[in-house]
């Protein structure tokens, strides 16, 4: 969000702030922050709202990368309370007004450096979005994994979440994904679905239908339908869920996946992984958040499960070697130092 005295021709534009809130398009994204590096005065934070764009390429493309930094809101920005602020490699972390700005806005900051996809919230919550959508395709239709969810006590369904936020913003970034990577595993369902003009609540369907003026989940027969002749045409067995299934892989998942990122360092304790799920994701408070549910079920039970999938499903399900660690030394994750395990 650009204030209106900051335009193209106006150079000393008085803002302090800058806040890019662009779809994922890293080329549109560079552009922006060639414009404001020649607007905002010197000084301003040019922060982007960038969900896992490396915020490297958008500090290198000014002459000021020490001013540039991840703000990332969560979605709905007006509900969600936390606010994770990500540096870029050459980002001055000690700028008062950065200071100031996070201490004010947010409930758990990741504060170092991330060059990977999705900084420490999206990223730990990728692989439950992976597997969401797998089971679709597998024969779990969206109403059922979400009462699942529900039961377990979050306030609204994964896929429910989804068709708020807008089923395209995951699809430009999926296209985004393929582009880089050439072995990045597609997903046909969720992709049939907006190529289909279902882009959530905002078209009147997405996952679920709606009723004009309600926002209100309704299983769609239309979807199931769809679903059904997709996989068909891809060749994709179908089979039922148990709800055991459903809640553990979805959050096993991210258990692994948070695991990954502590053993890389990007975090520095298992109790900010929680901080984030409970305030960015809303995750059930009473059960404390992600790692710290998962401590509940055992560590070593949570790795055999993992390790089983990994023989089931190959290498999406591979074990975290501070997990793997964690397990045969029985320590609980709360227990979890930064760093790759010896």
């Amino acid at each position: 969000m650009v204030n209106h005295h900051c335009r193209a021709g106006n150079r000393s534009c008085k803002s302090d702030v800058v806040v890019e809130t662009i779809f994922e398009r890293i080329h549109v994204q560079e552009e922006v922050f060639k414009k404001l590096d020649q607007v905002m005065k010197p000084g301003a934070l040019l922060y982007s709202n960038t969900s896992g764009i490396d915020i490297d390429i958008m500090a290198n493309a000014t002459k000021r990368p020490q001013d540039v930094a991840g703000t990332h809101f969560f979605a709905p920005a007006n509900v969600m309370k936390l606010f994770e602020v990500v540096a870029g490699h050459r980002t001055d972390l000690a700028d008062p007004a950065a200071e100031r700005h996070s201490r004010r806005q947010c409930i758990g900051c990741a504060l170092r450096p991330f060059d990977g996809d999705g900084f420490v919230a999206n990223r730990s919550r990728t692989p439950f979005g992976t597997e969401m959508n797998l089971m679709a395709e597998e024969g779990a239709l969206p109403e059922q994994v979400d009462k699942v969810m529900v039961d377990f006590g979050y306030p609204i369904g994964p896929f429910a979440t989804a068709d708020l936020s807008g089923l395209d913003i995951g699809y430009d970034s999926r296209q985004r994904r393929a582009a880089e990577n050439p072995n990045y595993r597609k997903m046909p369902i969720a992709d049939m679905i907006v190529e289909a003009g279902r882009l959530g609540q905002k078209t009147g369907a997405g996952w679920f239908r709606y009723e004009k003026g309600d926002r209100t989940p309704l299983p769609d027969p239309e979807l199931a339908r769809m679903i059904k002749e997709k996989t068909g045409e891809l060749g994709i067995p179908q089979r039922s869920f148990t709800d055991e299934e459903i809640l553990r892989r979805l959050l096993f998942a991210a258990v692994n996946e948070a695991c990954k990122i502590l053993e890389e360092g990007k975090a520095y304790r298992a109790s900010d992984i929680d901080v984030m799920w409970l305030n960015g994701f809303g995750f059930p408070r009473y059960r404390g958040g992600l790692m710290y549910w998962a401590d509940g079920i055992g560590v070593a039970e949570v790795y055999r499960q993992i390790q089983a999938w990994h023989q089931q499903y190959g290498e999406r399900w591979a074990p975290s070697a501070l997990l793997r660690r964690l397990a045969e030394t029985a320590t609980p994750l709360r227990e979890a130092k930064p760093g790759r395990p010896m």
